[in-house]
């Protein structure tokens, strides 16, 4: 179905002439990993941006330091708790609600008004994330939405879109959408049994090595030559829960100790993101 009242833009994105001298040659060369392999990248994290919602935060991530990379800007809005229709069969428990939508201009490859199979996966993925954080038996007969607008997506413009990037970048943005809607659930005041955050780690094959690949946390696709497998880990760091697990890629069944391994360096980013969100919402309380 298409709106014809909107006048859409170009399906794909055009990209500038770039004229080769020494400048652009020396931010050429910019493209590898200056982070640590167990280090996520900064973020800025607030919370009350939205004063019609219940409650509301924005995330962002800082971009690579290859030009046109863009960085994960995402924003969040909690409506509720409020009563169910009287339509609505009876519920114990609270109903969840999430919606995950790019923006049109989020990603190289315009999105469309409606969502899209990879918008519902990220919201059936955050749902399940924050239904293990949220006392749910707390609030019967009610419900929230939780609506995420992903911004800007983190994505690599000068990479074609047939090297399948776009996969692992889902995995950042639903790590970020796990940070930020948590915030948000606080920032509403619905109880939660902890706060929950979202880290990724995956192991990649770096330009010019041959040697066994490695396991890096946080990874941008334009910084690697090859990303092999990622996971996304939704892990609350005071019970020592993982609430969701998302893994992609393809691993041999015999080799365990990398599923291991990529499992603990995710709950490791995850730690990381969660010590940013509960310093943001320190400084809110206080």
């Amino acid at each position: 179905m298409t709106d014809r009242r909107r006048i859409n833009g170009p399906a794909g994105a055009t990209i500038p002439p770039v004229y080769d001298d020494a400048a652009s040659q020396e931010l050429k060369t910019v493209g590898n990993r200056s982070r640590p392999a167990n280090a996520i990248r900064k973020m800025y994290l607030k919370t009350g941006v939205t004063p019609s919602a219940s409650g509301s935060a924005y995330l962002e991530i800082e971009t690579s330091g290859k030009p046109g990379v863009s960085g994960l800007k995402l924003s969040c809005s909690v409506h509720g708790p409020r009563s169910l229709p009287r339509s609505s069969p009876f519920s114990p428990h609270i109903v969840l609600s999430t919606h995950v939508k790019y923006a049109p201009f989020a990603t190289k490859q315009r999105r469309g008004y409606l969502r899209d199979p990879i918008e519902r996966d990220l919201g059936i993925h955050l749902e399940a994330a924050l239904r293990g954080a949220i006392i749910a038996d707390r609030w019967p007969k009610s419900g929230v939405d939780i609506i995420i607008s992903i911004i800007e997506g983190d994505q690599d413009r000068e990479t074609s879109k047939s090297q399948g990037d776009e996969v692992w970048d889902m995995m950042n943005a639903l790590s970020g959408c796990i940070t930020v809607a948590s915030a948000a659930l606080v920032d509403a005041g619905i109880d939660c049994v902890d706060t929950v955050a979202g880290g990724v780690a995956a192991l990649v094959q770096n330009v010019g090595d041959d040697s066994t690949p490695s396991i890096v946390v946080d990874p941008i696709p334009s910084e690697h030559e090859k990303i092999l497998a990622a996971c996304c880990i939704a892990y609350l760091p005071t019970r020592d829960e993982v609430t969701n697990l998302w893994f992609r890629g393809d691993l041999p069944s015999s080799v365990m100790d990398l599923y291991t391994n990529l499992v603990e360096q995710g709950i490791q980013a995850s730690t990381n993101a969660s010590r940013v969100l509960v310093e943001c919402l320190g400084e809110t309380v206080g």
